[in-house]
């Protein structure tokens, strides 16, 4: 199960990509909306020696990739923090240390640590504020029905409550619009800002003068003087809170795969050495160390078995339930578990290096990504802020002077200060990034590693895929398949010798034929006299019996009668290779051996099918075996005795023809047909060669997995869409109503309070529609 192989690259820590690149994972602080992440992305592609940047909101990292001559991590963080924002410095490894186990982990654990304290810290914040607007907001609402509360004092009592929600519990929103403002830039928390510091210091105001404003048209209320609108800027930063408390909580959720992958990884190992077993910490461990485990442990690292026998669970690396036969020679992974037996294991791959770390980071580099369909809503984000300022300040101005005059500040009050509130973008900027990261964690919990958003998007669209023959449909090694024997002769005794005249030979053929006598508990006889004619078959003396194996011409030539060649026919349709067995000078039964088809591609193909895709086989094998084994798994389309220079030539005909192509493949002749594709796939059993060249890595060796990534990519897409479409038509719908064009019909104006609830809603909503994704079933039934 080879994994591409990669530097260290935690989130914040520099990694080289080829070429003297460094990219770079840049943990940000104090981004709220889409027009934050954009302004951030802006900021950091401009830098000098900056190749690409872009930010996720979703994860609140910037991924960077630069000349290390021209900039380094430092100075990108000055970049971000001189536009109000918070870069977080990579942490620094020590390049002398020890190569130790977990350092990626560590790295996202520490991430993952720092949203939960953001989600508490606006928890606290929330239910302080909950507290002190709750008597602002009853007050408010009981003036004319409690008389007490028309007095002058109920304004002041308002102003001493609101006070602390807006600069202790709101400060962050004042704070960021501030930084904002002094260089020219807007986003989410400039509208927050806006709209809450406007209601605020109007109320403060009229509380100060009450009389002039009675006087300017704002109506006397209930005998208190001028109305003031603190419960609508106190419960609107409440509200905004509780819905970023909300949106942290379930975009935390997002981030769950990657959680449940850190708190897989086993703390302890049980070493020996120098003869004595101890348990140590993980980080200890050194490669070449024999690591115990007994049954019912998880296995500590990556190794190779040296001792033991025992059926392995593996379904955190490859999503498949049925353990996996492990023996000597076998490999095993790291935090996978041990059911049965005991085992001793060599450790040979730590740390960075282990297959959990990096699939770690492939899924974090993933979530981290973007979506080509995501520069829609980036371009649009670029300049909503700004839009929507000029339509509040445009609405104040039309109610200003359509309003009747006793009520028209109130009016052009209420309704800019709700489309400034309604308006916040942030359910755009969480529409692409949230279903991303929910799509690639299930990805990875099913063994469907995805490289990035522009490989899911492009997999939504494949309408065929081109499946390499040998060790991808079939097992990728000839295994025995029949024993026909002659007439007078024994099924066991033609196999019997027949493998014992093969037992020294170095053919594949041969080495096939011993093991399915093994396999069948026939007792493979002793050789005596081997000899090899290359190219044409064996002959060994077995028991005093001389033993001929091998071409129906080459027995021949050796004065035997060979009858069997319609049955050798026959076999060879069904894209078996036959073997002709001579026993004493006599003709006694054809052996065949065929690569077999695993059991599950058929049941793949017909997956594929239903999804809707043509399905074609490639193969540099003779067209007959090729149309055998096209037969039994029902593909649309056979390519036979291709060569490995031509299959990228056959998948580029292909695209000319219309097709969105994918290709699988797991051999390093189908790396050139990997990246030729639209999208690669390599399964996880295949070379480092096919992966490093793929989109889409199949961690495990079942063709069932390829349209699970294609199911899994459509309704990753779908979901999308949904969250665009809502997030488009929100605002498209909310904006209009905030400003009031519904009072002249229904004489209705939204309040502020109504429009921050409905913003924060929005963007909850977003996020746990991408959550759905966590558990439904994709496509044809193939997501479980």
């Amino acid at each position: 199960m080879a994994m591409r192989s990669h530097d260290p690259a935690g989130p914040g820590t520099p990694e080289r990509t080829g070429g003297g690149a460094v990219r770079l994972d840049l943990p940000i602080e104090g981004m709220s909306c889409a027009s934050c992440a954009s302004r951030v992305e802006k900021r950091l592609a401009s830098r000098p020696g900056v190749a690409s940047a872009s930010v996720n909101l979703a994860t609140k990292v910037a991924t960077v990739n630069f000349d290390p001559g021209a900039t380094d991590p430092a100075s990108l963080a000055r970049a971000v923090d001189e536009i109000g924002y918070r870069a977080v410095l990579p942490r620094q490894k020590d390049s002398h240390a020890d190569h130790t186990h977990g350092d990626d982990t560590d790295d996202h654990s520490a991430h993952l640590a720092v949203g939960e304290a953001e989600a508490r810290e606006l928890l606290v914040r929330t239910i302080v504020g909950a507290a002190l607007a709750l008597p602002v907001l009853v007050i408010a609402m009981s003036h004319g029905r409690i008389p007490a509360f028309d007095a002058p004092w109920a304004n002041w009592l308002q102003l001493a409550l609101t006070t602390p929600v807006m600069f202790w519990c709101g400060w962050r929103f004042f704070r960021s619009a501030w930084k904002g403002l002094l260089r020219l830039s807007a986003n989410m928390d400039t509208l927050v800002a806006m709209g809450t510091g406007a209601a605020y210091v109007y109320s403060l105001a009229a509380t100060l003068w009450p009389g002039f404003f009675v006087r300017a048209g704002a109506g006397a209320h209930h005998g208190a003087g001028a109305p003031v609108y603190f419960e609508a800027a106190a419960v609107i930063i409440v509200l905004i809170l509780l819905g970023k408390y909300l949106e942290a909580r379930a975009t935390g959720r997002t981030s769950e795969a990657i959680r449940r992958l850190i708190g897989m990884q086993a703390r302890t190992a049980r070493v020996v050495r120098d003869g004595v077993e101890s348990d140590i910490p993980i980080d200890r461990v050194r490669v070449g160390d024999r690591v115990l485990v007994r049954p019912g442990e998880k296995i500590p690292v990556d190794g190779r078995v040296e001792d033991g026998r025992s059926a392995v669970d593996e379904s955190m690396l490859t999503g498949e339930s049925v353990p996996v036969e492990k023996s000597p020679g076998d490999e095993v992974f790291g935090a996978t578990m041990n059911t049965t037996g005991a085992l001793r294991v060599e450790a040979t791959r730590l740390g960075e290096d282990s297959a959990l770390s990096q699939i770690v980071r492939l899924v974090q580099e993933a979530q981290g990504s973007k979506a080509p369909i995501a520069r829609l809503a980036d371009k649009i984000s670029g300049v909503f802020v700004p839009v929507v300022m000029v339509i509040a300040l445009a609405t104040f101005v039309a109610w200003w002077f359509a309003a009747p005059a006793d009520a028209r500040l109130t009016m052009a009050l209420t309704t800019s200060v709700s489309v400034l509130i309604i308006a916040c973008p942030c359910a755009l900027g969480l529409a692409t990034p949230t279903a991303i990261m929910v799509g690639t964690g299930r990805g990875a919990q099913r063994g469907v590693l995805i490289r990035g958003g522009e490989a899911l998007e492009t997999a939504h669209r494949i309408s065929a895929v081109v499946l390499d023959k040998t060790g991808t449909i079939t097992e990728g090694r000839p295994a025995l398949t029949d024993v026909v024997p002659a007439e007078g002769f024994d099924s066991d005794d033609v196999l019997r010798l027949a493998a014992g005249a093969e037992r020294r030979s170095e053919h594949p053929l041969g080495a096939a034929i011993v093991r399915g006598a093994a396999e069948r508990g026939v007792t493979v006889a002793e050789p005596e006299g081997f000899v090899a004619a290359v190219g044409l078959g064996a002959e060994a003396t077995i028991e005093g019996v001389s033993v001929l194996v091998g071409k129906a011409s080459w027995l021949e030539e050796r004065g035997i009668v060979v009858t069997m060649r319609s049955i050798a026919e026959s076999l060879a349709t069904h894209g078996r290779t036959p073997v002709f067995v001579a026993i004493g000078g006599r003709e006694a039964g054809v052996v065949a051996v065929a690569d077999r088809v695993k059991d599950s591609s058929r049941d793949a193909v017909t997956r594929m099918h239903a999804l809707g895709l043509r399905v074609v086989m490639m193969t540099g094998d003779n067209r007959r075996t090729a149309d055998a084994v096209a037969a039994q798994v029902g593909v649309d389309e056979v390519f036979a005795e291709v060569l490995p220079h031509e299959k990228a030539e056959r998948v580029a005909a292909l695209r000319d023809q219309g097709h969105t192509v994918a290709m699988v493949g797991d051999g390093i002749n189908d790396a050139p047909a990997l990246v030729a594709a639209d999208v690669g796939m390599a399964l996880g059993a295949g070379t480092d060669v096919a992966i490093e060249a793929s989109d889409i890595t199949l961690m495990r060796n079942d063709l069932r997995a390829v349209p699970e990534a294609i199911a899994l990519s459509r309704e990753t897409m779908r979901t999308i869409r949904q969250n665009l479409f809502w997030a488009f038509a929100y605002n498209a719908a909310c904006i209009p109503v905030a400003a009031g064009v519904l009072y002249p019909l229904t004489g209705w104006l939204l309040s502020p309070i109504l429009a921050s609830a409905a913003m924060a809603l929005s963007s909850v909503s977003v996020v746990l529609n991408s959550l759905r994704l966590r558990g439904r079933r994709a496509g044809a039934g193939v997501l479980s």
